[in-house]
């Protein structure tokens, strides 16, 4: 049977067993359009800007483990669709994103709304292709979806020409496609395995550092099973929080640049550091110099070969799918001699709690201005730590990250790598739309959440019931801290001045609006908006406007060098 390109399109994505498309039309892609719109294997998401539909689809796949999907049409649909396909580049995550194109003989010649997508994208995607001719499209599709998801993911660009959705071919769609130029490797060296057990069973001051990789490659589990075999101190990463209960004693909080005062001090201190499906990013650990200074031996499993020693030099690396590393090496401890340095471990435990009794995560709870803190700490409480939570970025994003413990992964949906404002509304959509009946949190500033508002209008239209939880304190936050930290508390364009009533403006689109003022407040108003089972509803908290995110390491600064908030 011989069908069109937008036909092929379409069978493809049902061959996929893909459920959502996020997108939005124009001239290039209406003919895939009207065979959606035909069609009844998969439901479109009719999104409000592109970039919503590349973040929505990037929310799908980081909550479901499932490959999401965005298609936009050409020109300013693709470069709007940009931020978000460096959104999903940055963090590794599984999307493929179909944008039109003008007409092939048009291709060059400054069309009507042409850009070169494939050259535009190619520094922010796993992969791009321009399909020119109709016979190669659906295996093309194929390839896509096939190097999205395998190996490291990421997001995969496919162009495709006005004509070629016209033009038509016989269809097959393929078998599982073997490319010869891309074999991820999944069995880590068994040889490389066994040395680092044995690193691990003799340290005396060990760690594990667990980053967004564990909860990409599926191997929570794993991780939790090692940790607690080995009963050694684990600390996750901004993108692995959930890879490793938070709850867990053996959890000690988020490491980095406004992670916990005892997470950064024992990966400062560690002698033997088990660093796994995490990159060792800036945010992470500081300045690169210093933190290769210490005396620490390294232990790298990644799936990624050109992540292990990118950044920092280590001493056994392992390239692998970190499930299969990790379920050898569980293997291994299980068959092998128990740990050889009981003695010293228990010491490291006993400066561990030391270091915990900093309490580095304290505020003022009896202020009578509402902290933001306790707003997550509330939100976890009410939620029973049980809720999909998505953020944008800020301040905010690093309250929600430290405030509210995530013991599952794929809860938990941010944007780490680019750090994206305007995320967490769209992301929330794309997460509630692939568990309808789960509770989804959307934490939030009063800039960020501007950047994507417009989305309000999305969420009416398919009914989705998330709660915002708008952190309001009339700052960019996080850009104001840095002011007045290293600027000389000189404010410049960081005030918002002139903020809509976001209790009208929701309700203008819909939904529920609240407004809460006091803290006495926060937690009832908390339960009866999640109380509200099918109604989104936008909580907007007037917050301290003065309040800081600590601990904080400067640019620069080695991890154990943090600004505490009783040094100021």
């Amino acid at each position: 049977m011989e069908l069109t390109g937008a036909e092929i399109v379409v069978r493809c994505l049902a061959e996929e067993k893909v459920e959502l498309v996020f997108g939005y039309p124009g001239g290039a892609v209406l003919n895939i359009y009207d065979e959606i719109f035909k069609q009844d294997k998969f439901k479109h998401i009719l999104v409000r800007h592109e970039q919503a539909a590349a973040h929505a689809a990037d929310g799908y796949a980081r909550s479901t483990g499932k490959v999401g999907v965005a298609l936009v049409t050409s020109g300013p649909g693709l470069t709007n669709a940009v931020t978000g396909i460096a959104t999903a580049y940055m963090d590794s995550i599984p999307v493929v994103i179909i944008s039109g194109q003008v007409p092939t003989a048009a291709i060059g010649l400054d069309a009507f709304q042409e850009v070169d997508a494939v050259g535009i994208t190619r520094p922010c995607v796993k992969h791009n292709f321009l399909v020119k001719d109709v016979k190669d499209l659906a295996i093309t599709l194929k390839k896509a979806f096939h190097i999205a998801a395998t190996g490291r993911p990421g997001p995969v660009l496919v162009d495709i020409p006005k004509d070629v959705t016209v033009n038509k071919t016989k269809f097959s769609y393929a078998e599982p496609v073997a490319l010869r130029s891309y074999n991820a490797v999944v069995k880590g060296h068994g040889g490389q395995i066994r040395k680092a057990v044995q690193m691990l069973l003799e340290a005396e001051r060990p760690m594990v550092y667990a980053g967004g990789g564990v909860v990409l490659g599926n191997a929570a589990r794993q991780l939790t099973e090692l940790v607690r075999l080995l009963k050694y101190p684990c600390t996750n990463t901004l993108m692995g929080l959930g890879a490793f209960p938070a709850t867990d004693p053996h959890f000690v909080g988020m490491l980095g640049m406004h992670g916990t005062y005892e997470a950064n001090m024992a990966m400062e201190n560690c002698d033997v550091l088990l660093a796994v499906g995490a990159r060792f990013d800036d945010r992470v650990i500081g300045s690169t110099e210093r933190f290769s200074r210490a005396s620490r031996r390294i232990i790298h499993v990644d799936i990624d070969p050109s992540s292990i020693a990118k950044r920092v030099k280590v001493d056994v690396p392992i390239v692998g799918d970190v499930m299969s590393v990790l379920e050898e090496m569980i293997k291994h401890i299980k068959s092998g001699q128990e740990t050889s340095a009981k003695a010293a471990q228990l010491a490291w435990w006993d400066q561990i709690d030391l270091w915990r009794k900093r309490d580095c995560l304290k505020y003022d709870h009896t202020s009578p201005i509402i902290k933001p803190q306790f707003v997550v700490e509330k939100l976890w409480q009410v939620t029973g730590g049980d809720a999909y939570v998505t953020t944008d970025v800020g301040q905010h994003q690093m309250w929600a990250a430290q405030f509210y413990k995530f013991d599952q992964p794929r809860r938990w949906v941010t944007s780490g790598g680019l750090g994206t404002m305007g995320f967490g509304l769209p992301a929330a959509l794309g997460v509630q739309l692939a568990h309808p009946d789960q509770t989804v949190a959307c934490v939030t500033g009063e800039s960020s959440i501007q950047m994507c508002i417009q989305e309000l209008s999305t969420c009416r239209q398919y009914h989705a019931p998330i709660k915002i939880i708008n952190l309001n304190n009339r700052y960019m936050g996080m850009v104001r801290q840095w002011q007045e930290f290293f600027y000389g508390n000189r404010y410049a364009e960081s005030y918002m001045d002139s903020l809509p009533d976001f209790v009208k403006l929701a309700e203008a689109y819909g939904h529920v609006g609240m407004k809460i003022e006091q803290p006495a407040d926060v937690e009832p108003a908390l339960r009866e908006a999640f109380a509200l089972k099918d109604r989104l509803v936008f909580m907007d908290f007037i917050t301290d406007q003065a309040e800081n995110v600590y601990p904080m390491v400067p640019n620069g600064a080695a991890i154990s060098e943090m600004i505490m908030a009783e040094d100021l």
